[in-house]
């Protein structure tokens, strides 16, 4: 790799509700990222799963997909010895289709969940962001929390419960809910991200309609407290020891900061850096980094907070792979930090090949 621009391949769209976060993600990257060093290729997918060489995201948000055969639709070899792409009609490649890295950018399930991760590693090719047990940790609600709870880690109280065992039992679930968590709560799908499924219940009726839709998003619901608190938010940074930013917060337009309230031009405003006395900065980013190793994250992370009137912490959740536009909040916290957008790429590229070169000094067999 020193004799030669670092060629990396972006994949983003994908199958999940994200898909045009995705796009618009890949879109400042591959902008963004510093031509000296890198050869960039992209592969995006559409919402049917399907992966397509060449497109390039900011068509794809004016446009979307071409019809297939338009572009050459192509797949990745799963051969350790020799991992590379290769166009299913057999149209050739640039490079034939090989690579040093993938930098994937898609955001929800079958792309930040570790299922992807787990195709890359059986390929063995260096990637950018967390692998296969930090992304499913980190995109599972309840596991996440578990992993969390191991490391003492303050939460708000919380309830999971199967889809299958609330239809069968819809009032004892009720009940049950209403007598650990009370109103008002949150009802989130335990495996989804940006906010789709999650609803605010105030009352029993809210509730019921809130468990309903949540169901319709994953076979997991998680319940979790009300916590009145200002919504704060830290980017993390690394491998095995992990930076943290400065700490951001969320002034959302909506009761919560929901889909719309994230991605709509509805009024809600970030600050940054967030106004906090110095020992809750210090205590946001201790946690933080916690979070990280606690579900063994790596790359990038945005760690969610709620701090109270009284400055008690509360954590909420980990996103191992966060909105990366230059307006995003993850990348704009390092900038305050003192890590500009395309420097920030750099580095995540540069870890993802230091947790590759480390995972190659690791024995799988005693051969």
């Amino acid at each position: 790799m020193e004799n030669h621009k670092i060629r990396v391949i972006l994949l983003f769209g994908g199958r999940s509700g994200e898909h045009e976060v995705s796009l618009n993600s890949a879109q400042s990257i591959f902008k963004a990222i510093d031509r000296s060093r890198f050869d960039v290729e992209t592969i995006g997918i559409n919402k049917q799963g399907q992966w397509f060489w060449g497109l390039l995201p900011q068509t794809l948000l004016k446009e979307g997909f071409p019809e297939t055969g338009e572009a050459p639709q192509v797949t990745l070899v799963v051969d350790p010895s020799n991992p590379r792409f290769i166009a299913l009609d057999g149209r050739p490649l640039p490079n034939d289709g090989k690579f040093d890295l993938i930098f994937p950018v898609l955001h929800g399930p079958y792309g930040e969940d570790g299922t992807l991760q787990g195709l890359l590693e059986m390929a063995n090719v260096p990637y950018a962001g967390s692998g296969v047990l930090g992304s499913s940790l980190g995109m599972d609600k309840d596991r996440m929390k578990a992993a969390f709870l191991d490391k003492k880690l303050p939460l708000a109280r919380f309830v999971t419960l199967l889809r299958s065992d609330y239809f069968n039992h819809p009032d004892n679930w009720v009940a049950d809910i209403e007598a650990k968590i009370g109103y008002p709560c949150f009802v989130k799908p335990a495996n989804l991200g940006s906010s789709v499924g999650i609803s605010k219940a105030h009352d029993r009726s809210e509730l019921i309609q809130a468990l309903k839709l949540a169901a319709d998003y994953d076979r997991k619901i998680v319940v979790e407290e009300n916590i009145v608190g200002r919504e704060i938010e830290v980017a993390v940074l690394g491998n095995d020891q992990p930076k943290a930013s400065l700490p951001g917060e969320i002034l959302p337009a909506e009761e919560f900061y929901s889909y719309e309230a994230k991605y709509s031009d509805i009024g809600s405003s970030l600050k940054i850096p967030a106004p906090l006395p110095q020992f809750v900065i210090d205590q946001l980013q201790k946690m933080a980094r916690e979070a990280f190793l606690a579900v063994d994250a790596s790359g990038l992370s945005r760690v969610d907070f709620f701090v109270t009137e009284k400055n008690e912490i509360v954590l909420n959740e980990i996103n191992t792979l966060p909105g990366f536009t230059e307006i995003s909040m993850y990348p704009k916290l390092w900038e305050a930090t003192g890590i500009p957008y395309s420097k920030l790429i750099d580095h995540l590229i540069d870890l993802g090949f230091e947790r590759y070169q480390e995972k190659q000094k690791s024995r799988i067999s005693r051969d």
